[in-house]
């Protein structure tokens, strides 16, 4: 069973300022566990390092210090180590059309990562494993999608389609920036579904990261609220939700719409 770990990790960037330089600390020592079979919300207002958080998970930045952990073990340097770690650990990007290339066909963006992570596959196989993951996002006729591209998909479409590239190395881990936030209202929640039932049916660790508290509360297991860069509250989604304790949480809490009503209006 595949967990991923922040240990007392901080993120640290040097700004400069004509002669003067300072740091920003993005993330200020925060420690946590995704485990299989739940979804975890990292929720907070823009700027508070969720997306960081993200980029160190995925590996696009590098902690300051601290250690990331799969399986109990920290995460080699070497290229082989970052092939093995991406297998386990995939992201699904706020937007789905910018992380689709538009020249290449919907089959294309599948077949790519299953033969990457899956070389001993004949191209017969990637193509019945591309079908396959269609089929799980619920993308059918599943042949025509396949030869489409991009701009001819609709934004829930896309995400869809991003959700099933995630899946192709078959991971352990799924990492979600804020999926849909891009998408028009009236598609957020079937997509919040798919995840829902794609997290229960493999078995995935989700980090889902939302400004939405309705969203996180009802698609989550438990919730962390950064702030300032730092975890300032954690529990149970309805505990931190319902029953929130520190003051940002509380804000927080006070400011958005009510969470049933917001839920309703999803749907």
């Amino acid at each position: 069973m595949t967990t991923l770990e922040m240990q007392d990790v901080v993120k640290e960037y040097h700004l400069r300022d004509g002669w003067r330089g300072e740091r920003l600390r993005a993330v200020d020592h925060v420690s946590f566990t995704l485990e299989p079979g739940r979804t975890t919300a990292l929720v907070g207002q823009s700027g508070s390092g969720k997306s960081t958080i993200a980029k160190l998970l995925m590996r696009l930045e590098s902690p300051t210090s601290g250690r990331i952990l799969l399986g109990g073990r920290p995460v080699g340097r070497s290229r082989s180590a970052q092939r093995a770690y991406r297998s386990q650990v995939q992201m699904v990007f706020q937007d789905p059309f910018g992380s689709l290339n538009p020249h290449h066909t919907i089959e294309h963006h599948l077949a790519r990562p299953v033969a990457l992570h899956h070389p001993r596959m004949s191209a017969a196989q990637v193509r019945s494993r591309v079908l396959e993951l269609l089929t799980r996002v619920r993308l059918d006729p599943t042949e025509e999608f396949a030869a489409r591209r991009p701009h001819e998909l609709s934004g829930g479409q896309r995400q869809r389609v991003a959700i099933a590239r995630a899946l192709a190395p078959e991971p352990g881990i799924l990492v979600a920036d804020e999926p849909v936030s891009m998408l028009d209202v009236s598609i957020r929640l079937g997509v919040l579904n798919l995840l829902g039932r794609l997290q229960r049916e493999e078995n995935l660790g989700v980090l889902y990261i939302t400004h939405d508290l309705a969203t996180a509360r009802h698609f989550s297991d438990d919730i962390m609220v950064m702030y300032r860069g730092s975890i300032v509250e954690r529990g149970p989604a309805d505990d931190v939700l319902l029953h929130p304790r520190h003051e940002y949480t509380q804000t927080l809490r006070a400011a958005s719409p009510d969470p049933e009503r917001r839920l309703a209006e999803l749907a």
